[in-house]
């Protein structure tokens, strides 16, 4: 069966493509779809060196081969589905061109994953102690703000709410909810540079 040769190989030409009708074409896809062994090997033979001209517009040579071997395994498993309004050639076109972009997305997802640099998860015991000294500074700088500026930063930071719920929370215009973080950043930043002096 088709499906168990080797990827795609240059086809015999043994009709120009200009002496194919479309009557021809329509006979073949109906003979395939009843199982017709020779004339799913002609379709085959037919639309491969399109199946690769559409791959190579994606993918290096290699690649267009495989790629447009499985393109033209879909296309004879989906067979049934063509409509023969449509012309045969954008359909497999079509196919190729799909496969080849899923393909590149799977890449690409794949290369997303690759593990990163090693980190070390233990902190050693001075990062510890900048890490703790630093939670203290925030926390007192937060801590020494007027209620209604640490009220919004707390609201914002340590329970994720937007500014636009934050605004529904306390009643108030948006607007001020933005202000009131502006401000008490700068009253933060402020303190924490004191702090740290």
């Amino acid at each position: 069966m088709w499906l168990n040769h080797p990827p795609w190989r240059p086809p015999l030409k043994t009709r120009s493509s200009h002496d194919i009708t479309d009557l021809d074409i329509q006979s073949h896809i109906d003979r395939a779809r009843s199982g017709g062994e020779d004339s799913r090997t002609w379709i085959v033979s037919q639309y491969s060196p399109i199946a690769h001209r559409v791959a190579l517009r994606y993918v290096d040579r290699e690649e267009a081969k495989d790629l447009a071997h499985d393109a033209l395994i879909k296309m004879l498993v989906r067979l049934d589905r063509y409509d023969s309004q449509w012309s045969f050639k954008t359909w497999v076109s079509t196919i190729t061109r799909n496969t080849c972009i899923d393909w590149l997305r799977r890449r690409r997802r794949l290369a997303s994953y690759e593990p990163g640099p090693i980190v070390c998860e233990v902190a050693l015991p001075d990062e510890s102690l900048v890490d703790a000294q630093t939670r203290a500074a925030v926390r007192s700088a937060l801590d020494g703000l007027p209620t209604m500026y640490r009220e919004v930063l707390e609201l914002h930071h340590y329970q994720d709410l937007k500014y636009r719920e934050i605004a529904e929370t306390l009643d108030v215009p948006i607007g001020t909810v933005m202000n009131r973080i502006f401000r008490a950043r700068k009253k933060m930043a402020h303190s924490i540079q004191r702090y740290a002096a």
